[in-house]
């Protein structure tokens, strides 16, 4: 299965909050100098990158994905990748490709770890390992995906045959000079290389074992710079990893350790990098748990690499500036780190606060309310749960505020909102109030929301404990909050050709020539607006048509599992004319659904 590309939309979500400490500015107004900061992946923690520059100038990122909230190192689920052509806006080209893709990988999912890529002939080459077995330490498998783009339209393969199956992960894939195609991979102490097959889906000849590595654990990598072949891979150091290196004369050496590249990265175990030369740099790619401080939440970061005049690597130093742009600032999804933590949210004026006694506030999981708050959030699976969050009339951007209390040290929560364009959901951390009773810990967040009344924003604990009083959505000032409800039971609602009216919804929408009409519809002073339909409907999918004013709209309404599930809700741009006499009329006979309820959103 191919995923779609989503696009280069500046998202407004990233996983990072501006609670997090330890990040500074690395330029100003006063500046010329434009800094990538680190970490430089945002939206989702993504660990183990690849880096290769392609023939289109881009530099271009495949490293694995971290699940939030974690499932540990091993449940690994699925890839994207990001572009960037100046080292400091980065892209999230999107998915290419997850465990359900796989058929023959195991059955369970996971376990999607450190990936490479490689181009040939006009053909990109995705390299993962994946195991194909319950037993999944000793079933390991290098599958191949293949493509003609870089960054989408990845298909499975298959996997490279005559390899052994245990400890065979981390594939790296080097091209050298002549063109001939190189498969570096190995954990648990133990170093592979050999040859690729034309093909460059099989081996060609036998597969050497490099012993002589000092220290080897994982996570090999290959380059060559002035005639000289390096490998960088991650040590056995006890209680975090090192980054080591060493070099040879020849692609499948001997190899001569030269010693550290990287010391241990803040807050993993792990580390696994990259070395790459773009527009006259050298970079080594790698990831660290500084966000989250939990090594299995990880983030790609950046640093410049140099190399002495013998050919030896100074070692890396690892910053929070990250590296300068080496190109015109261009489109970016992701938000730079010291963004977020100096983020100016002035502009989100349109707040509403929202008790925990609210009615639309749910909990559950075995989070608790014992009063006005909301505790026990540190259980696994317990939530508080939002419902009917106005997006305005366009959706996008809103600012999250919770207001809370914790004794314990760096809690978080996953933020699920409707208009999540990947679904992965949000990063919210927190910090130490002083004690449980403390509420004075105002956490924030940008998160994405759908147009339209009915969105749904849920916090999921179980990453510490934290206590919570209040939550608040604001929305840019330039978003609208006119919005007038219309229940299709009332006065001002009409049906006819074979349409019925029950006590709570308009049904027999089914019928050829059904139809029902919302008259008295405020349209202001006229202009722009959005209508938003609520409805239930055991239908795969029915279509209403929608007139207004002597202008025709179409809406597709996917189906919610059942005539009286009222969770399906989609909206249309309109246009309305100015004062209270607008008719919306809407035409069924296309597959059927009941309404419950018309919203009117009027733009401004």
């Amino acid at each position: 299965m191919k995923k779609a590309k989503l696009g280069k939309l500046l998202l407004s979500g990233t996983m990072l909050t501006s609670v997090l400490f330890g990040f500074t500015s690395a330029s100003s107004a006063a500046d010329p100098v434009v800094m990538s900061g680190n970490p430089i992946i945002t939206s989702i923690f993504t660990a183990d990158p690849s880096a290769h520059v392609w023939s289109d100038g881009r530099i271009y990122l495949y490293p694995s994905h971290d699940i939030f909230p974690s499932r540990g190192s091993d449940l690994m689920d699925k890839y994207h990748v990001y572009s960037s052509d100046n080292m400091v806006d980065w892209v999230d080209e999107g998915e290419i490709l997850s465990a359900d893709d796989v058929p023959w990988g195991r059955p369970e999912g996971g376990f999607m770890w450190a990936p490479d890529a490689a181009y040939k002939n006009g053909t990109y080459y995705f390299y993962f390992p994946h195991p194909s077995g319950t037993n999944w330490n000793d079933s390991w498998k290098i599958g191949v995906a293949t493509s003609s783009q870089p960054d989408s339209g990845f298909t499975v393969q298959g996997y490279i045959p005559g390899l052994p199956g245990s400890n065979m992960i981390d594939p790296n894939v080097f091209r050298d000079d002549d063109g001939t195609y190189y498969l570096y991979a190995g954990g648990g102490g133990v170093s592979y290389g050999a040859k690729l097959g034309s093909d460059m889906m099989s081996i060609d000849g036998p597969v050497s074992q490099f012993t002589e590595l000092q220290d080897y654990h994982e996570a090999p990598w290959v380059f060559k710079k002035d005639g000289l072949y390096y490998m960088t891979y991650a040590d056995g150091n006890p209680g975090a990893n090192r980054m080591r290196y060493a070099t040879s004369a020849n692609p499948l050496g001997p190899w001569t350790n030269r010693g550290i590249l990287l010391d241990p990265v803040p807050g993993s175990e792990t580390t696994h990098g990259s070395v790459v030369a773009y527009k006259g740099n050298w970079y080594l790619f790698y990831h660290t748990a500084k966000v989250s401080n939990n090594g299995t939440l990880r983030s790609t970061s950046v640093d410049r690499l140099y190399f002495n005049a013998d050919g030896t690597i100074q070692k890396v130093v690892q910053t929070e500036d990250g590296v300068p742009a080496v190109g015109p600032r261009s489109t970016a999804t992701e938000v730079k780190s010291y963004d977020i933590v100096n983020a100016n949210y002035s502009e989100y004026t349109q707040k509403t606060d929202y008790a925990m006694t609210a009615g639309n506030v749910t909990f559950g999981g075995g989070a608790t309310r014992p009063g006005s708050t909301i505790e026990n959030l540190h259980l696994s699976g317990s939530y508080i749960q939002l419902g009917g969050i106005n997006g305005g009339a366009s959706g996008g951007k809103a600012l999250l505020t919770v207001t809370y209390a914790s004794a314990d040290g760096g809690p978080a929560f996953k933020v699920d909102a409707s208009g999540d364009p990947y679904g992965d959901g949000y990063y919210l951390g927190m910090a130490n109030t002083g004690g449980w009773g403390n509420y004075t810990g105002v956490a924030k967040r940008l998160i994405d929301l759908n147009p339209g009344a009915n969105n749904v924003v849920k916090l999921t604990g179980g990453m510490g404990g934290v206590n919570v009083s209040q939550v608040s959505i604001s929305l840019k000032s330039s978003v609208p909050q006119t919005t007038t409800e219309y229940p299709v039971t009332g006065s001002n609602v009409t049906v006819g050709g074979g349409a019925t009216k029950s006590s709570s919804s308009i049904e027999n929408m089914h019928i050829s020539g059904a139809y029902f009409e919302v008259s008295g519809v405020n349209g202001g002073t006229g202009g722009n607006a959005q209508v938003t339909v609520v409805y239930g409907s055991a239908d795969a999918q029915s279509t209403f048509g929608m007139t207004i004013g002597g202008n025709a709209y179409s809406l597709t309404l996917p189906g919610t599992g059942g005539w009286s599930t009222y969770t399906g809700s989609v909206s249309k741009q309109v246009v309305l004319a100015a004062g209270t006499n607008n008719v919306i009329r809407f035409n069924g006979g296309a597959g059927g659904a009941n309404v419950t309820k018309v919203i009117v959103t009027m733009n401004p």
